[in-house]
């Protein structure tokens, strides 16, 4: 019982992030939102579906893989996605448990996903992940190596590039962060116009700052702690 009471999700926090996403969202269609589960009671991805929140995303395959055994029915209605860095020896599980795959952060994994993807005939939905702030501590591709990889991805028959993805360095200004989104969002743009017509989705901003996301032009953000609270 002690777990449930953890996981409702903060309905005044999800308004404002509603509120935002009306208000600054410059796509017809609007910023939609990642319920990020991570560390939380499969209560918490029930509470997310009843609240519309059906997008859902998890850090660790081996974590969502248990949080969601004997839970067909709820996995039926969501879309799950993992937004946390994937080794290569995880790849295989991945595969055949997420519906999209947000950070594809080297040529490595992309060859891993595409060879497991091809041996359960699926066709694996991934992102690339972009290092767009050239921080040290983070995983993803330069821009350059972005578009390079784009440039042959037609190679990789059981890959489905739905879009990018981008997590920011820490400590920088809001002004700063607004920037480094607008870039990554001009990176989409040029890969759908060059290389990838279907490459139309743009995964930025968390809980911190979904607002400068959002008016960049993120189709998706990613949002835990301002929906679930604090991790303990």
């Amino acid at each position: 019982m002690e777990k449930k009471r953890d996981s409702p999700i903060n309905i005044q926090e999800l308004e404002k992030i509603k509120k935002t996403i009306t208000q600054h969202s410059p796509f017809l269609q609007k910023t939609k939102i990642i319920a990020v589960t991570k560390t939380r009671p499969v209560e918490a991805i029930k509470t997310a579906i009843e609240n519309k929140l059906l997008i859902i995303g998890e850090n660790q395959v081996q974590e969502a893989e248990k949080k969601l055994k004997d839970h067909d029915h709820i996995k039926e209605k969501i879309e799950i996605h993992l937004i946390g860095h994937l080794q290569s020896n995880k790849a295989k599980k991945a595969v055949s448990f997420f519906d999209v795959i947000q950070t594809v952060d080297s040529i490595k994994i992309l060859n891993k996903i595409n060879t497991q993807a091809e041996k359960i005939k699926k066709k694996q939905k991934i992102y690339l992940q972009i290092n767009i702030g050239k921080d040290e501590n983070k995983y993803g591709f330069s821009d350059t190596e972005a578009l390079a990889v784009c440039s042959k991805i037609k190679e990789y028959k059981n890959i489905f590039l739905k879009g990018i993805m981008t997590i920011l360095p820490q400590g920088k200004s809001k002004a700063e962060n607004k920037k480094l989104f607008i870039q990554t969002l001009k990176l989409q743009k040029e890969i759908q116009k060059k290389y990838v017509p279907l490459c139309t989705d743009t995964s930025m901003g968390m809980s911190g700052d979904y607002t400068e996301a959002i008016k960049a032009g993120a189709t998706h953000i990613r949002i835990g702690s301002a929906l679930f609270g604090k991790r303990q």
